[in-house]
């Protein structure tokens, strides 16, 4: 759908020093309104100023709707509650990177596919012998998927796209468990054809040679429903990463490189990690949680209990509601005693009838209760982002593609209000 398509009748209009302009009024197919201010530079000379871009929309997009103030999430019109419950990653990801369900024969040859590209090429070991036994495996992982370029020379921006999409899906999985090796320093396990893509990742991250790992059903089922929540996330910090990359025609191993590079600060895709932080610290004082919310009521208290709120969800995250059901399920199936999940199961409790965190809509969101799910996994805390890229990879490619299907999309070029010095005269270094 174009703009031209989405425009109304209706128009806004901007007074600026007297002077009256018109502007277009575009309205999306779940009513959301915005004003089109495309030529409002070439008719008023004027920009707008809109820090963190949270006023402006970037791009029009079919992929996945947000209506914060509702808690509704959307995968191409699917809500995520029926996909958590009825579908897998695999068929979500063909949703969200075609815009359609597949049909069985679809669905089996895009499986079939994705198993037998999921080896790396050889040399790439040469690459991951390089990191220190410091590297953090986010780093680890931009650069060999940034790597893969190399290894594909013609994966340049107008090559063929589809295979290449199914080499990254294929070998994120691989390259992500073998930087959990690397970093541990054992033995890189190799992909197996016969198991499930989830169960596949858990299989070479916790094996070693001698003891193959046998995926509990459980694991495997949870970690397939964390993919599929993290799986897009509308124009968020990593994704708006990869269609800006996308834009100057960077290809696509360079444009998700790119995204993974943004997912991993600690305020996007760092989130989960610092609630298990924030749980290590608790029980390392005790365990005293009650200090702790305490502590989160004061004002003068820099101290916050993360994984509470979100900036989007003003009532309730639903990714976090079916999560909550699945972090007790695998708590309970699995029979797992452990002090720190005892911990966040208190604030949890807590933060839902508290009237303190009631009012303030401070309920746990989906970083709470999926850094209580990979603890659980056994998934250490520095791989948590990682596993964050994994289930975001099929988004960013979605946004990717239909940022490249688009006619007429130029390169992102953000404009900016100058507040620096007017020219000044130089002044040789003899008079300073």
């Amino acid at each position: 759908m174009s703009t031209t398509d989405l425009k109304l009748e209706a128009k806004a209009k901007l007074t600026l020093e007297d002077k009256e302009y018109e502007l277009p009024v575009v309205k999306g197919s779940e009513s959301e309104v915005g004003i089109d201010i495309t030529k409002l530079r070439n008719i008023s000379g004027a920009i707008t100023l809109d820090s963190g871009y949270a006023n402006t929309g970037s791009c029009q997009s079919a992929i996945t709707f947000i209506d914060g103030e509702r808690g509704i999430l959307r995968y191409r019109g699917y809500p995520i509650e029926e996909l958590a419950e009825k579908s897998n990653f695999i068929e979500v990801a063909y949703l969200l990177i075609y815009g359609f369900l597949p049909t069985k024969a679809q669905l089996d040859d895009f499986h079939y596919k994705l198993t037998h590209h999921s080896l790396l090429h050889e040399d790439m070991k040469k690459f991951f012998e390089g990191f220190p036994p410091t590297a953090h495996p986010m780093g680890i992982l931009s650069a060999m998927v940034s790597s893969l370029s190399a290894f594909y020379p013609e994966a340049g921006y107008n090559a063929d796209i589809e295979l290449n999409i199914i080499r990254l899906i294929a070998k994120l999985n691989t390259i992500a468990a073998f930087s959990y090796k690397k970093s541990i320093g054992q033995p890189y396990v190799y992909p197996q054809n016969h198991l499930s893509y989830a169960a596949d990742f858990l299989h070479m991250m916790f094996s070693v040679p001698t003891e193959p790992y046998e995926v509990p059903k459980a694991l495997e089922d949870a970690l397939d429903l964390l993919l599929i929540l993290h799986a897009d996330h509308e124009q968020n910090c990593s994704t708006s990463t990869v269609r800006m990359v996308g834009s100057s025609e960077a290809n696509l191993f360079a444009s998700i490189s790119a995204g993974i590079c943004a997912l991993w600060g600690p305020l996007h895709g760092g989130a989960n990690q610092q609630v298990i932080t924030m749980l290590q610290k608790i029980q390392d004082d005790g365990g005293d949680y009650k200090k702790y919310v305490n502590l989160a009521k004061d004002k003068e208290s820099k101290f916050k209990l993360m994984g509470f709120g979100h900036r989007v969800y003003k009532n309730f995250d639903p990714r976090a509601r079916i999560l909550k059901h699945a972090a007790d399920r695998v708590l309970s199936e699995l029979g797992i005693k452990d002090p720190m999940l005892d911990i966040a199961k208190n604030l949890e409790d807590i933060a839902l009838k508290d009237d303190f965190f009631v009012e303030r809509k401070l309920y746990p969101n989906v970083d709470f209760y999926s850094g209580i799910i990979y603890r659980a996994m056994g998934i250490p805390t520095n791989m948590f982002t990682v596993m964050f890229a994994l289930g975001r990879l099929p988004g960013w490619i979605a946004q990717w593609k239909e940022m490249r299907e688009t006619p007429g999309v130029r390169i992102y070029r953000p404009r900016q209000i100058f507040i620096g010095e007017t020219q000044r005269s130089y002044v040789p270094i003899s008079k300073r």
